[in-house]
């Protein structure tokens, strides 16, 4: 009878359990999304992208790539994202051994005096009077408890909640070194960054020194001319005054060179130090073509989208393991060892070995708080690693669309302001010579310096954003964290 009852018990425990869990395991809906336009999926680009370059290739200058490949092995960002990786591997380990069961070595001692109306005190006090056990087997009161062996606990993972909560930290594990990735592109591109702005900034250098030598000679001019006459101490003064703000320019250059030097020696993981440049800015080549690949792929190598992909399958994980949860557990739990009230019998051969197994199904049932809590937390980190994924897409597609078009833009820009400063040097020239001659102003001539000075200072900064558009979009398509020297 007392059989039939407890079989009833288990069965209904098993029967509330499932159905609890039934009402609250619905998977949750993602939303939908609009699709990326037509103008971008029907590309027909089928070379190869610049994506797929290793960046020891992608950058040609030798100290350029000297530079990055100190900055990987240095850089105190991605040393802390491997030692994240490190931690992502130690969760893997631990989800991966609670699949397994846990053994205990297990020495313990304990005493107990039972009362004389208790169920043991009345069965000891019996069995001591029973003619069937000699001196070494009356139990004592109080009794003492001796066990040394092994202990085991094991829960079977009867619906997959111990596997997807393996899953998902073997897919976070994955989602960290794509983490290691997105650093390692990040970085390559600001080194390259850095370092074509040094570029830049050396070659402004040269060109307002070029410039102080011309209003140099034309401020000496308007001096002689003055002392014959022709001249006003206004020309002197003006001449004087665009002289000096000229020459300002070229300090407060040398101090963004040491701002950008410092920012890439932080970079490199080493105290500030001159930064080796190879050729300037504009002996630098730029690629003939620029090729994005195939739209179906062009955004896969992005380790963001990779990232975002494997957190999303982990937060499906998550809610795997959250619904199973509810479910009930089954857990089986062996002992054996030896086991005595004496310590003299402890090691007493056959007579001591004691061995066992108990087995144990939980539900929750009454106060699941804390596991509809898990649950609505992990639907929520799907729904957020839902919008991180498309937001990574988005960001992606963005991000090539506007330096593919620039590249193109700026391409332009520079062959119109190269032509824009060869006409304002034979301005110059030719201001210069209608000056001395008396056919042309003080003012004309200051302003066609001013104006020369500011195209080639443009032409620079086109320069330096033709090459920050090349880097970026490299990057963009997730290129520059699979190279190596």
């Amino acid at each position: 009878m007392l059989h039939k009852l407890l079989k009833r018990f288990l069965l209904f425990i098993c029967s509330a359990a499932l159905v609890t869990g039934c009402k609250v395991a619905a998977p949750p809906q993602l939303p939908s999304l609009p699709k990326a336009p037509a103008s971008f999926l029907n590309r027909t680009d089928t070379t190869a992208s610049i994506a797929d370059m290793p960046w020891s290739q992608f950058f040609t200058d030798p100290n350029l790539v000297s530079l990055i490949d100190t900055a990987l092995n240095r850089n105190f960002d991605l040393l802390t994202t491997i030692q994240r990786i490190e931690v992502a591997r130690a969760n893997v380990l631990i989800t991966k051994g609670a699949l397994f069961p846990t053994v205990n070595g297990v020495a313990s001692a304990g005493v107990e005096r039972y009362g004389k109306y208790t169920l043991n005190g009345v069965g000891n006090y019996d069995t001591n009077l029973s003619p069937n056990i000699d001196g070494r087997q009356r139990i004592p009161n109080p009794t003492p408890d001796y066990f040394l062996g092994l202990r085991s606990s094991w829960e079977l993972d009867i619906w997959g909640k111990l596997r997807n909560r393996r899953k998902a930290a073997y897919t976070r594990l994955l989602a960290t070194e794509k983490g290691r990735q997105l650093i390692t592109t990040a970085l390559v591109a600001e080194i390259a960054r850095l370092y074509f702005e040094l570029l830049a900034l050396d070659n402004e250098v040269n060109v307002i020194r070029k410039n102080v030598g011309l209003q140099q000679r034309a401020y000496e001019i308007v001096q002689v001319q003055k002392l014959g006459g022709r001249a006003t101490e206004l020309a002197v003064q003006q001449f004087g005054a665009q002289l000096l703000n000229t020459r300002s320019l070229e300090f407060a250059r040398r101090q963004e060179i040491v701002r950008v030097e410092n920012q890439l020696n932080l970079l490199l993981g080493r105290y500030p130090q001159p930064i080796v440049r190879g050729q300037p800015i504009r002996e630098q080549q730029l690629p003939a073509t620029v090729s994005a690949g195939l739209p179906a792929t062009m955004l896969l190598r992005r380790p963001d989208v990779q990232q975002a992909e494997l957190e999303l399958a982990a937060s499906r994980a998550d809610i795997s393991a959250a619904r199973a949860a509810f479910l009930p557990s089954l857990t089986l739990s062996p002992y054996m060892g030896f086991n005595a009230f004496k310590t003299s019998l402890l090691f007493q051969g056959p007579e001591s070995i004691a061995y066992g197994i108990v087995g144990g199904l939980t539900a929750p049932l009454v106060n699941r708080a804390a596991l509809k809590a898990e649950y609505v937390r992990s639907t929520a980190n799907n729904v957020g690693a839902f919008y991180a994924y498309q937001k990574a897409i988005r960001t992606g597609y963005q991000e090539v669309v506007t330096n593919l078009q620039g590249i193109d833009n700026y391409r332009q820009v520079y062959q119109l302001k190269e032509q824009e400063v060869t006409s304002l040097n034979k301005a110059v020239s030719i201001s210069n010579d209608l000056f001395v001659a008396g056919y042309a102003t003080y003012l004309e001539v200051i302003t066609a310096q001013r104006s020369v000075l500011e195209a080639e200072l443009q032409l620079t900064n086109a320069r330096r954003e033709q090459f920050f558009l090349l880097i970026d979009l490299y990057r963009a398509l997730g290129g520059g964290w699979g190279a190596t020297r």
